[in-house]
């Protein structure tokens, strides 16, 4: 398969045919793509517990819940350079291996060992975050890469919400309380690790990130990266705040704190079943503007009926939820996508997660300070509405046929790729 870019051509090695994505690779991707979640969502619901327990206040209790985020923000930057000197296989090994002894250590007695093994478990997702998408576009052809990014983003979405539900019920059966419960997701992680080093999943003969075939890309310089990474932070933003407000939101008109987690449920839910779809239905199309305006124009409708109709919340979440799995997909799609190769993807990821990140981490603060500024849940969720329209301008710019160029192309920001 040959695409053009900048009046060059790349030729990629995909690991079978246009039709078949083996079933080695799948299975790898699912292991890696099911340890990006699952030791990090499973905290809130035993926060009660870690907090009785060790004596957290509520402020540095929402530390915890957001130095994951800025390790994401702070690591994915330097994943693309990492990849380069000690290659992509070599990196994917050590941040599985970050991951499962940060997560042994998290679950350490001392406050210190809560909050040292949370970074370290963050940076190992963080990698994993970057070089997935990257790895994706390198090994699979360009018509199968929604469809295999779909395919781990569901099971991403199904390992945490199951990470979610279990993790109160393993509190109280194991001994150890809330620590062991924590600490069995190194398991999962081991196993991804063993898989990963058997079948030398990531690597390709010469064990790196596959070099630049059309010069070196500055994504920081291109106009179409940032439309790609704007877009994955405000879908992030949209996430990680109904994530952590959703509750309280609905609360706010009366409904019951159990309908209020039954409601949280639906909107995860909802968003699996888009981010299973989508791929599905836009297979072979590499112009997704339309979809991805379609999309977050769903989540502004969603918002807008919680403004507007805020006893009619069962319908704005699974709006919102719908829209938002269609979004992340996407998001995640294009950092393979826009990118002529794969060490373009993994600077384009890191890019984009790094913005995705820091926008996540600093949302939901910013829109629980505006809730106590004003008194109610009313103005923020005007503001997530306007965001939501403004994510449907910036993935209309993402969602095009482009590519980034090569920083020796200082007359475009981006290229239009022939069919």
């Amino acid at each position: 398969m040959t695409r053009v870019s900048s009046g060059q051509t790349e030729t990629r090695k995909p690991l079978a045919n246009s039709t078949v994505v083996p079933l080695v690779f799948l299975i790898g991707a699912a292991l890696v793509a099911a340890n990006l979640r699952a030791s990090l969502t499973g905290v809130g619901s035993v926060l009660p517990f870690i907090q009785a327990d060790t004596g957290l206040s509520t402020t540095a209790a929402g530390i915890l819940g957001t130095l994951p985020l800025l390790a994401f923000a702070a690591t994915s930057p330097l994943v693309r350079g990492a990849s380069r000197k000690v290659g992509s296989y070599r990196l994917l090994v050590g941040a599985l291996m970050a991951l499962s002894v940060g997560i042994v250590l998290r679950s350490l007695p001392g406050v210190a060992w809560l909050f040292a093994g949370t970074v370290v478990l963050a940076i190992g997702i963080a990698i994993g975050n970057v070089l997935l998408p990257a790895v994706i576009r390198r090994s699979v052809p360009a018509d199968r890469i929604g469809r295999v990014t779909g395919f781990y983003v569901t099971v991403m979405g199904i390992v945490a919400a199951l990470a979610s539900g279990i993790a109160v019920p393993f509190s109280n059966l194991l001994p150890g309380g809330w620590r062991s419960s924590l600490s069995v997701w190194c398991v999962l992680g081991v196993i991804a690790l063993v898989y990963v080093m058997f079948t030398r999943f990531g690597a390709e003969s010469v064990g790196k990130i596959d070099t630049p075939s059309v010069g070196r890309v500055s994504v920081w310089s291109s106009k179409l990266a940032w439309q790609v990474s704007i877009f994955m932070g405000l879908q992030s933003v949209a996430f990680y705040a109904l994530i952590q407000w959703l509750p309280s939101i609905v609360a706010e008109v009366g409904v019951s704190s159990q309908s209020a987690g039954w409601q949280l449920t639906v909107f995860q839910v909802t968003g699996l079943v888009t981010s299973t779809a989508v791929p599905l239905l836009t297979r072979g199309r590499l112009d997704l503007s339309a979809v991805a305006t379609v999309s977050s124009l769903v989540c502004a409708a969603g918002l807008a009926v919680m403004v507007i109709f805020p006893s009619m919340s069962w319908l704005s979440v699974v709006l919102i939820g719908l829209g938002g799995g269609s979004c992340l997909v996407l998001a995640l799609s294009f950092q393979g996508l826009r990118a002529p190769d794969s060490d373009s993807a993994a600077s384009l990821a890191g890019m984009a997660q790094t913005v995705g990140y820091l926008l996540a981490a600093c949302g939901p603060v910013a829109l629980g300070a505006l809730r106590d500024a004003t008194g109610s849940w009313h103005t923020p969720l005007i503001v997530m509405t306007v965001l939501a329209v403004l994510q449907a301008v910036f993935g209309a710019g993402a969602g095009r046929d482009r590519q980034v160029v090569p920083a020796s192309d200082n007359s475009r920001t981006d290229v239009v790729v022939p069919g």
